[in-house]
């Protein structure tokens, strides 16, 4: 059985040196698409078993000897590097220190965001966890002022189109069929957010991505876990601040393109049949924050 991604549908290939092998077994214990078994004390590759090798690359990453080769899926040999040093990494403290700092920034500097940084945003959006490798993620980037002001009008265009959809009479009619939640957020949310885009863009304020000089969406194939661009996009941002870049996640964008939007999904380049997935904008900060917020989560549960 072979796990299928959008752009895969094959098993990576698991090669075993048996001269460096010492049958230890980790290999084994970390591979959970299975195709690695112990057998008279030797490591055995078997594809048919369970789901086959997925590219997750553990068995290589885990090997004490390097004596394990992964190729195909997405991974190859020059994927794989040494874990930096425990002192290379950051303590809690100074990731918690990092967190805190963030803030959703909303407010620009006339400034571009250097291509050096965009790369490195995307450098460590890449290290992010996914449901089944290879990652399915796509990212639209959309550099530049101008651009990003071009993307915003485009998005507007799309909403207004769909506006009549969260009206009072068609939401009335739809209630029988969407849960209170969805209908209250239709109708306190995102109908009136979609009114003042509009009102504002007549002053030529643009208050869906707030003038920002690069923003970024992550979406995803119909393959792939639907959280997996909102992890990513996360790495994002997380990324961002230690560049002195301010970022904010716009959530209203992925929902419009999942119910329509085929000329805006043709003219960017996002595939008609890929999930949606969140918005970030990036830039320089033009204010600067002096206290940080630690929110309080709805609940905690031990069982």
């Amino acid at each position: 059985m072979v796990i299928p991604t959008a752009r895969h549908s094959e098993t990576a290939t698991v090669r075993i040196d048996y001269e460096k092998c010492k049958a230890c077994g980790l290999c084994v214990k970390v591979c959970k698409g299975a195709p690695l078994y112990l057998e008279n004390d030797k490591v055995r590759v078997d594809q048919t078993r369970y789901f086959g090798c997925i590219g997750c690359g553990h068995c290589a990453a885990v090997c004490p000897t390097g004596a394990i080769t992964v190729e195909g899926r997405d991974i190859s040999q020059s994927s794989f590097m040494d874990i930096p040093t425990k002192e290379t990494q950051a303590r809690y403290e100074e990731l918690m220190a990092l967190m805190l700092a963030r803030r959703s920034i909303r407010e620009f500097e006339d400034r571009k965001v250097e291509q050096e940084k965009i790369d490195r945003i995307l450098a460590a959006a890449s290290t992010a966890p996914m449901g089944i490798p290879p990652s399915d993620v796509e990212v639209l980037v959309i550099n530049g002022k101008e651009k990003v002001r071009e993307f915003s009008d485009d998005m507007l265009e799309l909403m207004k189109s769909q506006k009549w959809i969260f009206s009072k009479p068609a939401l009335l009619l739809m209630r029988p069929f969407i849960k209170r939640e969805e209908y209250e957020v239709l109708d306190k949310f995102l109908y009136p957010a979609i009114e003042i885009f509009e009102e504002l863009r007549k002053e030529d304020i643009d208050y869906l991505l707030y003038g920002a000089p690069l923003a970024m969406y992550f979406h995803v194939s119909p393959y792939a876990d639907p959280a997996d661009p909102f992890i990513t996009a996360t790495y994002a941002m997380l990324a961002a601040e230690t560049l002195n870049l301010g970022s904010c996640m716009i959530g209203t964008i992925g929902p419009m393109l999942k119910s329509g939007g085929k000329e805006v999904k043709e003219k960017y380049g996002i595939n008609i049949r890929n999930q949606p997935g969140i918005v970030i904008i990036f830039g320089y900060p033009a204010v600067k924050y002096r206290r940080a917020i630690r929110r309080n989560l709805a609940k905690v549960h031990y069982y």
